[in-house]
């Protein structure tokens, strides 16, 4: 409309061959108009055209790779960006980011008043900081025995299974023998040296959780590669991949084992230093949480009798902090943390996650939430149980990776915290599986995102307020009853 106008004017000047002050006046505010108006579409029609170059990418890559793999081959990396980096191109969502950003501003110079007015000093304590990451070097030496056995033990049975596999009539017995061997090593080095690792030396929290979760992590990694290598050695012998590919592999954000991935062309430093930055910053900001809104309700909480209305009101107050744990985690782990690694690796395939906020049901939820470890969970536990069963029984299929999610996630609670309360366990087996059949994906409502999100908050509020309450009790409280049931239900103290 603004072009036809401005034909007309252009015509109607050279017409009469005048050029009037108004005309001139016009001609400056159509131009001031037409640049306002660039300004304000370029962000969006950057972000969609971005967006369908990416998705039309997407799609001829997945058209161009259908025959190199078949529908049950497994997944197919490809080139993308994480959901965030594209969401935070649009001025309005990097806004919300921004909020967050002055909400830790806002924890600072809180802390920093309080130690003002109560101890006279501006510097703020880090003391819950310094004892949650105590023992470092335990940690570095536990993971480099763990790491080293990962990195050769699978492949080194690997390549002697693989030439005795081919070379011998004994096929069947030659793979029930190196599988028995591999799974007793296994056991001891990633399954009991961890567990003295921080028993015996009475690691702290996130030490406990950093050992325990790469205990996890190479556990599912060389199932992976195992998983993954094995059916082409036995086509192809004796194809044994390379070591430089399993090593990649163990550092990639990825638990799906390939010979190659997709690559980018360099390493953004930027982008490294930026994410390992806001790791911390996020972690600063998870401390803060806990010194601000934790400690001071959860500490005093030994002084009341455990009742109905005592737990309601703690879970109602551990919302806030709960959600924003939550927040953080997803952050701080799930985009930075992996995005930092796969630039550093150059990793093209940055799906770690998809909008699992938008989810009206869990069973999207789930999906979405961690795709990293989804991807691990359903083609080496849903779709092999499926295979088992001659993919007669979903259920049955659904029901083993909600039971071993349960079963990874409680020991990983219990091994971080020191003690064994199953509240993680409950949520998982029991809650999130009946919510997973109960809020399904047939639910399109927005209503039901906000019932989603209700129940999240509710879940985050639980865990806070259960565990902060039995931490403080182990603290307080010992006796013969309280080493088989939770101390905080009976701990009363000053």
């Amino acid at each position: 409309m603004i072009s036809v106008n401005w034909m007309k004017i252009v015509f109607a000047d050279k017409y009469t061959g005048l050029e009037t002050e108004d005309l001139r006046q016009w001609r400056q505010h159509v131009e001031q108009l037409k640049a306002e108006l660039l300004q304000e579409v370029q962000g969006h029609l950057s972000y969609l055209l971005d967006r369908a170059i990416t998705q039309s990418i997407e799609s001829l890559s997945l058209l161009s790779s259908q025959w190199a793999h078949k529908p049950d081959d497994g997944k197919v990396f490809t080139a993308r960006q994480s959901l965030l980096d594209e969401l935070f191109e649009i001025p309005h969502i990097r806004t919300i980011y921004h909020m967050f950003i002055a909400a830790l501003l806002l924890f600072i110079f809180s802390t920093m008043a309080v130690n003002f007015i109560d101890q006279g000093r501006l510097v703020p304590e880090f003391d819950l900081f310094i004892y949650a990451f105590g023992k470092l070097s335990v940690v570095a030496w536990t993971w480099f025995i763990m790491f080293t056995y990962t990195l050769l033990g699978p492949y080194g049975a690997l390549c002697v299974w693989g030439e005795l596999y081919h070379s011998s009539r004994y096929k069947i017995m030659v793979s029930v023998t190196a599988t028995l061997i591999l799974a007793a090593i296994h056991v001891l080095v990633l399954g009991f040296f961890p567990l003295y690792a921080v028993l015996h030396h009475q690691l702290p929290p996130v030490s406990r959780f950093i050992i325990t979760m790469e205990q996890i992590r190479f556990l599912m990694k060389s199932y992976s590669f195992i998983r993954e290598s094995v059916p082409s050695v036995i086509k192809n012998a004796p194809q044994i991949p390379t070591l430089s590919s399993y090593l990649y592999f163990l550092f990639a954000p990825t638990l799906i084992y390939r010979e190659s991935y997709p690559r980018n062309s360099h390493i953004r430093w930027n982008v490294v230093i930026s994410n390992l930055l806001k790791v911390l910053g996020s972690t600063f900001y998870l401390n803060f949480i806990l010194v601000r809104l934790c400690i001071p309700v959860f500490q005093n909480e030994g002084n009341k009798s455990f009742t109905t209305r005592t737990l309601v009101l703690s879970m109602f107050h551990a919302i806030l902090p709960g959600i924003l744990m939550m927040l953080l985690g997803f952050y701080g782990f799930l985009h930075c943390w992996l995005n930092a690694f796969a630039e550093l690796l150059r990793f093209a395939d940055r799906m770690f996650y998809k909008d699992w906020w938008n989810s009206t049901s869990f069973a999207n939820y789930f999906r979405t939430w961690n795709v990293v470890v989804h991807d691990w969970l359903f083609y080496y536990g849903y779709r092999d149980v499926l295979w088992l069963t001659g993919r007669k029984s979903r259920s049955a299929a659904m029901l083993w990776v909600f039971g071993l999610s349960a079963v990874a996630h409680e020991y990983a609670m219990t091994m971080c915290f020191g003690f064994f309360y199953p509240v993680m366990f409950c949520l998982f087996a029991v809650f999130g599986m009946v919510f997973n059949f109960a809020l399904n994906d047939k639910r399109q409502s927005h209503v039901w995102n906000i019932i989603m999100w209700t129940c999240l908050m509710l879940g985050q509020g639980m865990q806070v307020c259960l565990y902060c309450q039995e931490w403080y009790a182990q603290i307080h409280c010992t006796s013969f009853w309280e080493l088989v049931t939770p101390r905080s239900w009976t701990c009363i103290y000053e």
